[in-house]
């Protein structure tokens, strides 16, 4: 079980140093980071709306330390959506963020993040888009529920996403299923312990589906985060078993991963939307990729040796 190894190394700064100092490194953290600044992937952003993707994208970043930090996260996002405005592609690109680079684990951090989030989302209401709110490890919930509760009073389309292997998780998406909510489920990519989550992948798989259903038929807006063929063929016949239009929900896959996947669903006329990081500080958003899905450890240490 290498996972879980991979996401205690996520929170270690010798690692952080070991790997980014790795020859690989840049090679491998090219095809999950779209790039370190606004001008490097608004080309991306272009090219996906030509093809007919959406996009939702994430500024990269969360282990801040200061209330500065956080000031100049809010100001990154604010830089973004003024991009996104003079391109004229609001409604092409989302915006996804973590609420811990908003300042939420500092002291007083719920109202600074609360504080420090409204105005994106205030601006990107302004230019017909939205923002979701992603989710972190399992103490950090209840905060970031209550500031989507509080935001959806004057922006109804905030979203938020919810973790599968969570057990608290299906009580969440019934609830937000019954509120109209834009949500995202995807499996979960901490490091939890056994007495909150499922540490088995089939159990992780189930929870999904069971999950899932509940968001089809509630009266919100899934959005269904996952690579996974057979969970994407799944949420398609719930879908259209709840009588839902191709409209009515979408697909979300991470950029740099099943690409092909990503233009298949969009010619079948479903919504596509590419989960787009980008930014400097790239480890710990880098090494949860790596811990999901072995294929890409394998990539890492394959680039590692022939770069060395």
């Amino acid at each position: 079980m290498l996972g879980p190894v991979i996401l205690a190394a996520s929170r270690s700064d010798q690692m952080r140093r070991f790997v980014s100092a790795a020859p690989g490194t840049k090679q491998v953290v090219a095809r999950f980071i779209a790039g370190e600044t606004v001008d490097q992937v608004v080309p991306i952003i272009v090219d996906a709306a030509d093809k007919g993707l959406e996009v939702t994208l994430d500024v990269v970043g969360e282990d801040i330390t200061t209330v500065e930090q956080s000031y100049a996260a809010r100001d990154a996002y604010l830089e973004l959506i003024e991009r996104l405005k003079d391109l004229g592609l609001g409604t092409k690109a989302e915006m996804s963020v973590k609420l811990s680079m908003f300042g939420q684990a500092l002291e007083g951090g719920h109202e600074l993040a609360l504080a420090n989030v409204r105005p994106v989302v205030e601006a990107a209401a302004a230019i017909g888009t939205t923002v979701t709110l992603d989710a972190e490890d399992h103490t950090t919930l209840d905060s970031m529920f209550a500031i989507h509760e509080e935001l959806r009073k004057d922006f109804p389309q905030t979203g938020c996403v919810i973790q599968a292997y969570l057990f608290r998780t299906e009580a969440d998406a019934r609830r937000l299923a019954e509120n109209g909510s834009r949500v995202r489920i995807v499996k979960g990519a901490y490091k939890e312990p056994a007495e909150v989550a499922y540490q088995d992948k089939a159990e992780t798989d189930k929870a999904y589906v069971r999950i899932l259903r509940i968001l089809m038929e509630g009266s919100g807006y899934p959005m269904i985060g996952s690579h996974d063929p057979r969970l994407i063929s799944i949420a398609q016949e719930l879908a259209r078993r709840a009588g839902r239009k191709l409209d009515e929900y979408e697909f979300q896959m991470l950029y740099g991963i099943r690409s092909d996947e990503h233009l298949r669903l969009a010619a079948e006329g479903h919504r596509m939307r590419v989960y787009t990081a980008y930014g400097t500080d790239w480890y710990g958003y880098f090494m949860r990729r790596l811990a999901e899905k072995p294929a890409n450890l394998l990539f890492f240490a394959r680039s590692i040796l022939t770069k060395g």
